[in-house]
């Protein structure tokens, strides 16, 4: 499995292809430099720089690339990793060679105490966004040396789950402040928020978070009111002075401020079985263990390139 990661390995921090990556779990700070790295195994990673890496998803027999973000006190092993691995494998079970999972590894903490850890980790994903900003950087980069009758096809979508969120929000941000001419570009068909750890004004004009309708065909916002986690995470926010709904808990607060490309898609009716009992992982596999509701209508999104919603007038669903 491919992943990218600006966690820094034991070890020095500079680059070198083809040797043994072993992450350095003591250390927090996220690096500002980027690791492309493959994983063959359980505790088993090969940094493999980031042109190889590259050719290797042009090259891969998948249609489309799902970049996958996690959230806040998930380690490589054994949080981030299996559940990439279940989730390629949920694709697998639908369709073969449709979707190739690439986790994106962020600093995470495991301190004890769910306020003491959440904090830092929030501090972790905003300081993330620069080098994972330079990481598009790279990419356009690299797609515009691509000779011009071997283009790269692939089809690019984004699943930021909790505070993924707030990592991927602060990268294009930070990508549009540093690289670009005031714009981000239209670079990822399906962008799908789960259980989002961000304020749920983030997509409306003049917010940090609009870049990602901006750079998205598709913007699919999942959430449940009833999300213990993000229940932790707001009285968080309290402790530290900053009060405001979660993206997670509510959709949008007004689509009529959003663009027309984002859709609301209401979890309530499961979340809590899916995951008991936080209900916030719940973008997986049903409490059978079967293909759950909301993977069901994210493969179908990115299979389509289109959202389903019965309430196609404010773009709201309810599943």
């Amino acid at each position: 499995m491919l992943f990218v990661t600006n966690r820094e390995p034991q070890g020095s921090i500079r680059t070198k292809v083809n040797r043994n990556f072993k992450f350095d779990l003591r250390k927090n700070a996220p690096s500002n430099s980027i690791y492309c790295c493959q994983r063959t195994g359980k505790d088993a990673y090969t940094e493999i720089g980031h042109e190889h890496w590259l050719s290797q998803l042009k090259n891969s027999k998948a249609k489309q690339i799902l970049f996958f973000l996690h959230g806040f006190s998930n380690l490589p092993e054994p949080d981030i990793f299996p559940r990439a691995e279940k989730l390629q494998a949920l694709f697998d079970k639908k369709e073969k060679d449709l979707v190739q999972i690439v986790p994106v590894i962020w600093p995470c903490d495991d301190d004890p105490g769910i306020v003491k850890d959440y904090w830092d980790d929030q501090k972790s994903a905003d300081m993330s966004a620069f080098s994972f900003a330079r990481a598009l950087q790279f990419f356009m980069d690299w797609r515009d040396d691509e000779p011009e009758d071997k283009p790269c096809l692939k089809r690019i979508n984004v699943l930021a789950h909790s505070m993924g969120n707030r990592v991927f929000r602060e990268t294009l941000s930070a990508w549009n402040k540093y690289d670009l001419a005031n714009g981000v570009p239209l670079l990822f068909r399906n962008t799908i928020l789960v259980a989002a750890d961000i304020v749920n004004e983030s997509l409306e004009e003049g917010k940090g978070g609009r870049l990602i309708s901006q750079s998205s065909r598709n913007v699919s916002v999942y959430y449940a009111s009833d999300d213990l986690a993000l229940r932790a995470s707001k009285i968080s926010n309290l402790k530290n002075k900053v009060a405001s709904r979660r993206l997670g808990h509510t959709g949008p607060e007004d689509m009529k401020k959003t663009q027309s490309n984002v859709y609301s898609i209401d979890c309530d009716n499961f979340n809590n079985r899916y995951d008991n009992p936080k209900g916030h992982s719940y973008f997986l596999e049903d409490e059978k263990g079967n293909m759950g509701a909301v993977f069901e209508h994210i493969y179908n999104s990115i299979k389509t390139g289109r959202v389903e919603v019965k309430d196609e007038r404010n773009r709201r669903h309810i599943l």
